[in-house]
């Protein structure tokens, strides 16, 4: 198992700031300081950096304040040549019949650089935005029908489903997907493990210590094999990694500056509302407190004091950024889908930085390698910036 490196388009725009210009209270509308606007030729940037520097795939996110992840996507496979797109959508907006043939037709237009990304959603006013009505746990039962409906319906043959959220009679896509896209998945709820354990190619888990992710693992793991699946792992984390730890740590240090406390106490009642269970988890990291904001050595729950989701980085040097990322490895995490601030200038520091420093450690394979150097993998020497 190699390690398989991502990395993610702000959709909902990018910049030099962690605070989140639509989120909380009187940010709605604002301009922030530093914003870059997600238009195309931004986004092109990005996604041609991320294929350039080696990257497999770019995430896109999905919900109110982002763009289509869908439609921006295929617009973005007509700038690149083999990066692929992990499109972040919500199950119970959508038919999952009409949402297997936008997979296949996705697939046969971009040439098989489809995976997606299933977000059931853990915010209840979020949801009722998209006229969704279900309360945590029966969201997770719907997802749990809509995948089995997906993956019916790739078969290619008439498929018949009848279940609480769903009747469907003869299913079909024409022409299934090929390859079918992998399903990443994510989850931390009672709800959500049996869901990722009968449908998920890839349990991904936001950054949290190596103890904590470990426990993760197993319960999947464990939950998979009694369904007779495998499930691979993947995390999701921010990367500020430069050629020395302070030039890292001074960075990140610099990012908490817009942060005052009328603005983090705002953003911790927002995501303290939250029926996500994975963002419980995030906010237990740092408890709203600027104190003692490194939880483990190089990892920082700074972002998560004003950002949803995602709340920590890996800061450091090269070296050390590529430490955390082997020790995760060890304890069976293949995909790290990862971001900074902003992200085309921290894709570069990550792609030139710890890229050849996870090549000289054996820990790519040699695509991952030729992608990022152009050339075979044996003849990569180099190292940092």
């Amino acid at each position: 198992m190699t390690v398989r490196l991502h990395w993610f388009l702000p959709t909902g725009g990018d910049g030099r700031t962690l605070v989140d210009r639509h989120a909380y209270g009187s940010n709605i509308g604002r301009e922030t300081r530093g914003l870059r606007t997600p238009d195309i030729e931004y986004l092109a940037q990005i996604a041609k950096a991320a294929e350039q520097l080696g990257f497999e795939a770019v995430l896109t996110p999905t919900g109110t304040w982002c763009e289509d992840a869908w439609l921006t996507t295929v617009a973005l496979a007509q700038h690149t040549e083999r990066l692929k797109f992990l499109v972040a959508f919500r199950p119970g907006l959508l038919s999952p019949t009409l949402a297997a043939q936008m997979a296949a037709t996705y697939q046969r237009l971009t040439r098989g650089r489809l995976l997606l990304n299933v977000v059931t959603g853990g915010d209840s006013a979020e949801q009722r935005r998209f006229g969704d009505h279900l309360d945590h746990d029966r969201r997770y039962e719907r997802t749990d029908e809509f995948l089995s409906v997906v993956r019916g319906v790739w078969q290619g043959e008439p498929y018949d489903f009848h279940g609480a959220h769903y009747d469907v009679d003869g299913g079909l896509t024409s022409l299934p997907p090929d390859p079918v896209p992998e399903i990443f998945f994510g989850g931390s709820s009672q709800a959500a493990g049996p869901v990722a354990a009968r449908h998920a190619d890839v349990y991904l888990t936001w950054g949290e210590p190596p103890a904590q992710v470990k426990e993760k693992i197993d319960w999947i793991r464990s939950l998979a094999e009694r369904e007779g699946r495998t499930v691979r792992f993947g995390i999701r984390l921010h990367t500020i990694s430069r050629d020395s730890s302070a030039d890292a740590w001074s960075t990140a240090n610099r990012l908490l500056d817009d942060l005052d406390s009328d603005t983090i106490a705002a953003a911790q009642a927002a995501l303290g509302r939250s029926e996500s269970v994975g963002q419980r988890r995030m906010l237990e990291l740092h408890g709203g407190s600027r104190d003692q904001l490194e939880i483990y050595p190089n990892l920082w729950a700074g972002v998560g004091l004003v950002r949803g989701g995602a709340g920590t980085a890996l800061v450091g040097s090269h070296a050390e950024v590529a430490d955390r990322i082997e020790e995760y490895h060890a304890l069976g995490v293949e995909h790290f889908v990862l971001s900074g601030y902003p992200h085309l200038e921290e894709a570069y520091w990550f792609g030139e930085g710890v890229i050849p420093e996870l090549a000289t450690r054996g820990l790519l394979s040699p695509d991952t390698v030729s992608r990022a150097t152009g050339r075979p993998a044996p003849l990569l020497v180099a190292r940092g910036r």
